[in-house]
């Protein structure tokens, strides 16, 4: 039974996105409401399981050798499937209001739908070839999302990310093959399912590929370059990649391969574990640099995804439970902070027609909600106390400091310097919203730009007070997010 509600939630939205290629629909509303539907029970299907399933695993279809695809509730299927049901309905409805005016919006729709699913398959894998098989499906059905308008640039856009994130699962796939072997068949287990097995080289090789294969989900560096090309799709789909989908999946999946595969015990002192903590460091780093240098709002907010995501894997690295439980807070308060910011932008230029920073000068002076919460965002981002980035950023500097040793100290200064870049390249958008500079203002329009519709207005201050509640209530969900240090 447990198996059922697992499989549901993960099925629903595939059917569903399939199936509207054949419904006949009376106009778009109808059309949408049927999306919706399917994407709130889907939510409903994921709340019922994490309420009533229990941990273990569940074999749903075996093939060759006995190997099978399995499904399983634990801490952290919980903590991501959580964060995707909660966010997807609401970015549904911003879809549902930026794309009312453009041309494909049946084959959008359906595939925006049916990637909610293939989602959470990557939360609910019980296994390493679970996790393989999802997290594949998961570029195949985005490409149709970032070329979605058909374009020279959304072409090339799609042709770099399917290299990119095709390309770096094919790296990881050697990783999966080793876990299988060595590792229980990949099962995930809570300080690794190797135990130390296989030939030392072997495992090493292993694991720097799986690292690398599975970040390119999340930018690391060199992998990094698809995620500002994919700006060129849609905002709705440019949020669901940087903030929530993608690169969180890439996240998730490198967790997976060091706590619950190879284990902090296996990996703390070697060699290849020394060169993923300095190339996490350098894309922090990096991205906080290139997003100052960038002009174009959406490749700006891009590159600080980058960074952002180098947070994250910096606490994986640290192989502390502490560390972990930081990495994860940040992947969830900065899925929310990142989902305003994006949203935000994308009314900026849905409403203004305009796509640069420089462009958007007195822009705060029409879309005053916007603005609002674009630069509550910004100061969540840049870990303003009482934000919920400060919370998941203090969270990772304690766990650093309570680590201590080279890498992690290099890791706290590598934060602050990118916090206080982050200030750099997201205030000064608020600031010129607000103060433009002589004779570059909106307010020298002829017809001035008004807020957008609610339907893309009402995820943006829910998704607003969803981060500023957590600056101030976060207690709930940091206890929830320490206890996985328990390996629930």
């Amino acid at each position: 039974m447990g198996a059922l509600f697992l499989v549901l939630p993960v099925g629903l939205p595939l059917a569903g996105g399939f199936l509207s290629f054949f419904l006949r629909f009376r106009d778009e509303r109808s059309r949408f409401a049927y999306m919706e539907a399917v994407t709130v029970a889907t939510s409903v299907c994921v709340l019922i399981a994490l309420l009533f399933v229990g941990p273990g695993k569940a074999d749903l279809f075996s093939f060759t050798y006995g190997y099978s695809l399995s499904f399983g509730l634990d801490g952290m299927s919980r903590l991501f499937s959580g964060l995707i049901a909660a966010l997807w309905p609401f970015a549904l409805l911003y879809a549902y209001g930026y794309m009312a005016e453009e041309k494909h919006r049946a084959r959008f729709f359906a595939f925006y739908v049916m990637t909610y699913g293939v989602a959470l398959g990557v939360a609910f894998a019980a296994d390493m070839i679970t996790l393989y098989v999802f997290f594949e499906m998961l570029s195949l059905v985005t490409i149709p999302l970032v070329t979605h308008y058909g374009d020279h640039d959304s072409m090339y856009a799609g042709r770099k990310y399917a290299a990119y994130t095709i390309g770096g699962a094919s790296l990881a796939f050697f990783a999966v093959i080793v876990a299988t072997v060595y590792g229980q068949n990949g099962q995930f287990i809570y300080g690794g399912s190797l135990n130390g097995t296989g030939p030392k080289g072997l495992l090493e090789a292993a694991f720097v590929l799986g690292f690398f294969g599975f970040a390119a989900k999340a930018a690391i560096f060199p992998l990094f370059d698809w995620l500002p090309t994919a700006s060129a799709a849609p905002t709705p789909v440019t949020a669901l990649l940087h903030a929530v989908a993608v690169v969180n999946t890439g996240v998730f999946a490198v967790g997976r391969l060091t706590f619950y595969v190879f284990g902090p015990e296996l990996l703390e002192g070697r060699g290849v574990t020394a060169f993923c903590r300095v190339m996490v460091l350098f894309s922090l780093i990096f991205g906080a640099v290139m997003a100052i240098r960038e002009r174009h709002l959406k490749r700006r907010l891009a590159y600080s995804t980058m960074s952002n995501l180098s947070y994250m894997l910096f606490g994986i690295l640290l192989l502390t439970p502490e560390g972990l439980s930081a990495g994860l807070s940040h992947m969830v308060f900065h899925s929310l902070t990142k989902m305003v910011l994006f949203l935000c932008a994308g009314a900026f230029m849905h409403q203004t027609g305009r796509s640069y920073v420089y462009e958007l000068g007195g822009v705060g002076r029409y879309m005053k909600v916007t603005a609002a919460c674009f630069t509550a965002a910004a100061l969540s981002l840049m870990g303003m106390p009482l934000s919920a980035g400060f919370i998941s950023k203090w969270a990772l500097i304690r766990s650093a400091l309570e680590k201590g040793g080279a890498y992690a100290l290099a890791g706290v200064a590598c934060l602050i310097a990118a916090s206080f870049l982050c200030a750099a390249y997201t205030l000064s958008i608020s600031i010129r919203a607000y103060f433009p500079a002589e004779g570059k203002a909106l307010l020298n329009q002829e017809k001035a730009p008004a807020e957008a519709g609610m339907a893309m207005r009402l995820p943006i201050l829910v998704f607003t007070g969803a981060v500023l509640f957590f600056g101030l209530w976060p207690g709930a969900l940091m206890g929830f997010l320490n206890s996985l240090s328990g390996g629930i």
